[in-house]
């Protein structure tokens, strides 16, 4: 560790691994051909978009449930590459190669050292669930990747663009508020501790602009299509732009609170640490594989290994949270880590009625890396011999690695035979 932190490669390792995901996720992005699993909303919401400025069902207004920007982004990838698969999945492709590299810098701001940075990218780069969102025309891959752009300012004290970021977020999916309130919390709470007097009045004057001002014109400027157009549903609903968006939005939220249907895939979220229950985005029984019975799936899959390791170290973390409370000890990592994760997992289990699926679950992985970084440091500064430490992160990192190129074919959904595909299906919840 110590050799690779003296390379002159180390500072832009994180650039490179970025880099080489993006050229993964560029692979074969046209596969499958057609929709898979709810591409077919957003692909469908983004081509109204470049038409219409808004959601449509015909010429008549459409009724959606999520904000606009994540289908904007899609269908910038559609304006520039045309409307096709490759076309529809670029901008995740592209988006998802970003979030690799911020995770990096993210790691790098927490544990002071381009190793740990580089480990940390080429985690999240090694992970299945990430890969098949990155290759997915869907909106949870923007919602973290504007979250970890907000944290990645915010741990720069860059507060504007935090702001921005977090504002664009919620501006996906209203998930990201969560995110928003938490930091938004700390930021006061820094404010408050860190200024007396005179100067508390300027960042004390400033916390609402780039906390709340902010996130929330940035939330309104992502509606301008529905502002501008009669088309957006409920537009007319009232004379005030203003109430019948207000209108609106309590009908979306009664559609979040009231959906209960059941679904094939649906999992609750005790499961999604241990990947319990992964949702399969496309499966199909093609020919060409060399055998009488082929498989073709994309299933929403985090690397097991990864996962399994990572919730491990997310509870090791939590102890040393709690640990350093009973000894008054400050240390901000483990707070940056469960903060993170009770903005993005913990939401979740206030609805348990509701259909939720695992996939939800990308939004919180940055953390979940940044908890295996933080127990692997923590392991090369324990007692334990340094020699002993580097090798069993080594082994665990190999594993991963391995586990990872494993499972590939079911998650960029590669033409397998049935065998194959059976012998990845390590648990029974996974079909």
């Amino acid at each position: 560790m110590k050799q690779f932190a003296r390379s002159a490669l180390a500072p832009y390792a994180i650039y490179l691994i970025a880099l080489i995901a993006f050229a993964m996720r560029l692979f074969h992005l046209g596969q499958p051909k057609g929709f898979i699993f709810d591409e077919l909303y957003y692909v469908n919401g983004a081509q109204d978009y470049l038409k219409y400025g808004v959601e449509v069902d015909g010429l008549k207004p459409e009724f959606i449930v999520h904000p606009p920007v994540g289908k904007w982004a899609i269908a910038l990838g559609i304006k520039l590459f045309g409307d096709q698969e490759f076309g529809w999945r670029i901008a995740s492709a592209f988006f998802g190669s970003l979030l690799i590299l911020i995770v990096g810098l993210i790691a790098k701001e927490l544990f002071k050292s381009d190793s740990w940075a580089a480990l940390a990218s080429g985690l999240i780069a090694l992970d299945g669930l990430a890969l098949v969102h990155s290759r997915t025309a869907l909106l949870d891959l923007f919602l973290t990747f504007f979250v970890v752009l907000a944290l990645w300012a915010w741990l720069k004290n860059w507060h504007w663009l935090a702001g921005l970021a977090f504002g664009l977020a919620a501006a996906t999916k209203w998930s990201g508020l969560y995110f928003l309130a938490i930091f938004a919390l700390i930021t006061f709470y820094r404010i408050s501790n860190n200024y007396s007097g005179r100067q508390l009045i300027k960042p004390i004057l400033k916390f609402p602009v780039q906390y709340g001002l902010l996130p929330v014109a940035t939330y309104f400027a992502s509606w301008i299509g529905w502002f501008r157009s009669d088309l957006g549903w409920d537009r007319n609903w009232s004379p005030s732009a203003l109430k019948s968006l207000w209108h609106y939005h309590a009908e979306m939220l009664g559609f979040h609170t009231g959906l209960v249907e059941k679904h094939t895939y649906q999992a609750n979220p005790w499961s999604w640490l241990v990947q319990g229950r992964p949702t399969s985005f496309f499966y199909g029984t093609p020919k060409g594989c060399g055998s009488d019975s082929c498989s073709q799936e994309v299933l929403a899959l985090g690397t097991p290994l990864l996962w399994w390791f990572g919730t491990i170290a997310i509870f090791v973390v939590f102890g040393i949270l709690i640990r350093n409370y009973l000894n008054r000890k400050y240390e901000f990592t483990p707070i940056f880590i469960w903060a993170g994760l009770a903005a993005g997992y913990l939401p979740w289990f206030l609805f348990q009625k509701r259909t939720v699926f695992s996939f939800y679950a990308i939004v919180f992985e940055p953390f979940l890396i940044f908890a295996l970084v933080y127990c692997a440091k923590y392991l090369m500064e324990s007692r334990v011999r340094k020699e002993i430490s580097q090798a069993l992160i080594t082994v665990a990192v190999v594993l991963i690695a391995l586990n990872f190129i494993y499972f590939y074919p079911i998650f960029t959904g590669e033409v397998i035979t049935y065998d194959a595909w059976y012998a990845r299906m390590w648990l029974p919840s996974w079909i």
